[in-house]
């Protein structure tokens, strides 16, 4: 395998093993720590295969063209069958004739592809050595700005005065809030935003590799792997990415939230396409302003596609590369997919099919990648769950009646009844959480509170909406944007400043207006804790855009999901959530279509989840799936993980739910942190179970004394719960202990308190001195009284076999007990040569069942130490190593 250095020997092995799942078209689940190189392992082991497998492609093509051109007959080994002919009882004579066919159909589609292959090989190698071509295509895209600027100017000059004042009831630019005429149901291919000429655009997928991550740092990480490669220079790569991350349009930028973005950049696309045929009745009627996105254009967008394809690039560059060309990064990355060899995506848009299938992408033998899959059962749920709030319901049904008032006369008679259906909808919902559509929801007490769940079928039912139709509404939503429509409109007359001309308007809208403002009212009187900027500007400005997600959520089928109805103190604050039970008919449709899938990550473990609830479930056939883990790199001596059974009074360690809060297990946890810092250097991490335990066990210190004495040894940091001040407690926690270990003294370092799940948990590395010891306090079950996790359980128990004497529903809390332990005891060890060590403290911890479910690089070097004497011993013991080798 081609490789930037000397791979470690289990690099080596993860690259034979991926390669040979993905030669045999297998679904792999692939586990190598973090600080082993996965990344670049992924990469060199899967674009070799794909480099072999386009060779051996290219000389079958080459093969069969020449057998073609020489007449000869038996192209394809199918075809040269004996017999194979005569089993439908046919002619010899028409069999062969069909062959014949067959064969000539062949020929010509291969010669196809192969001068259309040829001819974006040289369109890209013209582009990647003539840089003159760049230029010209600048200078042009300067010269094309340069008209329209003075055409417009010109359009303007002559139509001053012209049109002013004409009999219309409708303000200027208010024609832009009207909904369009909505013509049919039926399933249409949908416009692709491409002029007719724009067959260029439309290319044949080549096979590729699908390559998808958690967050976008992750992703643009990945891609400097692959620049830092072997196959850096001649892998066609694309980054694709949200219009959030994407966008260079900076008008639509502006509007924040990302469903505000889509529906904008909908919108303007729209006009665009309207345009032409507005153009013809422009004289007729007053001209009607509607924007068009500057960066949407055909030749832009292609002259940017060559580029992306040419050289690869991050996100940051995209959106550069977008600037300087004046096409849209968004669209042009789209538009390279065909082409390219790999591609770089997020999560949401690989796992979503709607978003899948708007992307373009096509994963019909195709090879699959999904990195940092530990949490890809959760990311799957969270992706097809959907809440709305009493208050986001009421306020669309407010916004929706003064929209439907307003515009009633300018509206088709579709329109009308499809908006009539959806303030139904409203009602509803709205009732079924005990109260109603026209009363402030932030007043309206709820009388019976609490949390019902119920199937889909009975929701609907019971809601009296199982008449109507609701993948028509989805769809009727999707199409006309009503939204975006309606965002538009509350902007211009939902807030206070808005002006309304007439006294009869004044009327009409004063209604939102008051409305909205209660809303506000309502809301702080309920003192609601702050909520993002985003979330909070889509709540009140277009609750609409969240209630389709729930809409679209209904449509699942009634054995996969349950409704939640959340009665809590008045309306306003309950909600109706959609929750999946089912993952695996959402990632179904990927292991069937795709040749092969890779789930990989640094911790996998435990992998039963995997395997039974996703995989199985979604009909892979159990021989189809392999399993990969490999060892790390550090030597043995440089991690110490020791289960701890007792503290230094003999005090078990057992932090249930009925005994973690007694004094004596607060005060023995407190003693084995005085004895452990006395004695580990730089950075120690502590991980509760969860916030309120940990801010419970730092009082009960702070009233002990015990707090101040580990202040003596360590400075204490916490982790906050805001995610915005977490980079600020990580520099002072590592400042801290650069000082520290720089001057020397009686400060020894850093303490520093965690939660499990929390945003120190994952994602986060505590190399080197930053944590030298990780310390989990108890086993971090989930919160079984959770209705939510009730459900799940009841779903397993009912749908999944009994594995080894366990119920389903048993194994499930303990897998997300572990998988939350393995992801926080595996941030301390990042590198070849970094030590740490790792204390497990809870007896339970040594039971077979959950002592298998840690990692196999951790498991084999675990110590189990039922009193504290000896295990303290062996840390001393790591310290003086550590000494040594610094």
């Amino acid at each position: 395998f081609p490789f930037p250095y000397t791979p470690y020997r289990i690099q080596e092995q993860f690259m034979e093993a991926l390669y040979g799942a993905l030669e045999a078209g297998r679904v792999g689940i692939f586990e190598s720590p973090t600080g082993t190189g996965k990344s670049l392992s992924l990469i060199c082991g899967a674009l070799s295969w794909l480099r072999d497998w386009e060779e051996k492609r290219r000389q079958e093509e080459e093969r069969l063209l020449a057998l073609g051109a020489g007449g000869q007959d038996g192209l394809t080994p199918q075809q040269a069958r004996p017999g194979s002919a005569d089993t439908a009882g046919q002619p010899d004579w028409v069999t062969a004739f069909v062959q014949k066919k067959e064969e000539r159909d062949m020929v010509d589609r291969l010669k196809e592809e192969q001068i259309r292959r040829k001819k974006r090989e040289d369109r890209l190698e013209k582009i990647r050595h003539n840089v003159q071509l760049k230029y010209a295509a600048k200078r042009k895209r300067c010269e094309e700005d340069e008209a329209k600027r003075l055409l417009q100017l010109s359009k303007e000059a002559l139509s001053q005065g012209a049109g002013e004042g004409a009999p219309d009831q409708l303000h200027h630019n208010e024609e832009e809030l009207i909904l369009a005429e909505y013509e049919s149901d039926d399933e249409k291919k949908v416009v692709s935003g491409l002029e007719e000429d724009d067959d260029d655009l439309e290319e044949e997928h080549v096979t590729k590799i699908y390559y998808c991550s958690r967050t976008h740092s992750q992703l643009s990480q990945f891609v400097h792997e692959v620049q830092k490669s072997p196959f850096g220079k001649d892998t066609r790569l694309v980054s694709l990415g949200s219009r959030q991350n994407l966008c260079v349009n900076e008008e639509v930028r502006r509007l924040g939230a990302l469903q505000l973005i889509n529906d904008r950049c909908m919108e303007m696309q729209k006009n665009k396409h309207e345009k032409k045929s507005n153009e013809e009745n422009e004289g007729k009627k007053r001209r009607v302003s509607r924007t068009t996105c500057p960066f949407y254009s055909f030749e832009q967008m292609q002259f940017l596609r060559d580029e992306v394809l040419v050289e690869v690039k991050d996100i940051e560059q995209l959106v550069s590369l977008g600037r300087e060309t004046k096409a849209c990064p968004y669209y042009g990355s789209r538009f390279a997919i065909p082409a390219a060899q790999l591609v770089v995506l997020p999560y949401q848009m690989l796992l979503h099919e709607p978003t899948r299938n708007a992307a373009g992408i096509k994963l019909k033998d195709q090879v699959v990648i999904i990195d940092e899959a530990h949490n890809l059962i959760d990311t799957i749920t969270c992706i097809h769950s959907a809440e709305v709030s009493g208050s986001q319901l009421c306020c669309a049904h407010s916004q929706l009646s003064q929209y439907m008032e307003r515009y009633r006369k300018h509206l088709k008679a579709k329109n009308l009844m499809y908006i009539k259906q959806i303030l139904y909808l409203l009602e509803q919902f709205v009732a079924m959480l005990g109260g109603n559509v026209n009363q402030n929801p932030g007043c309206q007490a709820v009388s019976q509170t609490g949390t019902v769940l119920k199937s889909i079928n009975d929701f609907l039912f019971q809601s009296q909406i199982d008449n109507i139709n609701l993948f028509k509404v989805q769809r009727y939503c999707e199409k006309s944007l009503i939204s975006r429509k309606l965002f538009g409109f509350v902007e211009r007359y939902g807030g206070p400043d808005s002006a309304v001309k007439t006294n009869k308007e004044n009327q009409k809208l004063a209604g939102l207006q008051d409305f909205l403002l209660t809303l506000q009212q309502g809301s702080d009187k309920e003192g609601d804790p702050a909520v993002e900027a985003e979330h909070d500007q889509l709540q009140t400005a277009s609750p609409l855009m969240q209630i389709e997600g729930f809409l679209s959520a209904l449509t699942n089928a009634n054995q996969d999901g349950r409704v939640i109805l959340n009665r809590q103190g008045t309306v306003g604050r309950s909600s109706l959530k959609f929750l999946l039970l089912n993952p695996a008919v959402h990632f179904a449709k990927v292991v069937e279509e795709c040749r092969a899938v890779i789930i990989a990550g640094g911790t996998m473990q435990p992998v039963a989840d995997f395997r039974e609830q996703l995989l199985c479930c979604a009909g892979v056939d159990p021989a189809r799936i392999m399993e990969f883990s490999c060892g790390h790199v550090i030597p043995p001596e440089n991690i110490l993980p020791i289960i701890l059974c007792s503290g230094p009074s003999n005090q078990q360690l057992e932090f249930t739910y009925q005994t973690r809060d007694l004094p004596q297990m607060m005060d023995e946890t407190g003693r084995i942190l005085c004895n452990l810092c006395n004695v580990v250097p730089g950075g120690v991490v502590c991980f509760f179970p969860s916030y309120e335990y940990e801010k419970q066990v730092y009082s009960h210190w702070e009233k002990t004394g015990l707090l101040a004495r580990l202040a003596a040894k360590k400075k204490i940091f916490q982790e906050p719960k805001k995610a915005n001040q977490v980079e600020q407690v990580l520099v002072e926690y590592a400042k801290c202990i650069k000082r520290c270990s720089q001057t020397g003294g009686q400060m020894t370092g850093a303490l520093l308190f965690s939660v499990v799940g929390g945003k120190m948990s994952e994602g986060i590395n505590f190399s080197d001195d930053l944590g030298r010891c990780v310390i989990m306090v108890g086993m971090p079950y989930p919160n079984i009284r959770s209705p939510e996790l009730q459900e799940k359980m009841t779903w397993l128990d009912k749908t999944m076999p009994r594995a080894a004497g366990q119920a389903p529903s048993r194994l499930l809390i303990e897998n997300l007990c572990m998988k939350a332990v393995n992801q926080s005891i595996g941030r301390a060890i990042r590198h070849q040569k970094d030590f740490a060590s790792i204390l497990l403290l809870d007896h339970r911890y040594a039971r077979p069942a959950i002592f298998n479910k840690l990692p196999q690089w951790i498991r084999e070097r675990t110590q189990v130490k039922p009193v504290f004497g000896s295990a303290f011993a062996e840390l001393r013991k790591v310290r003086t190593c550590c000494i040594l080798s610094l």
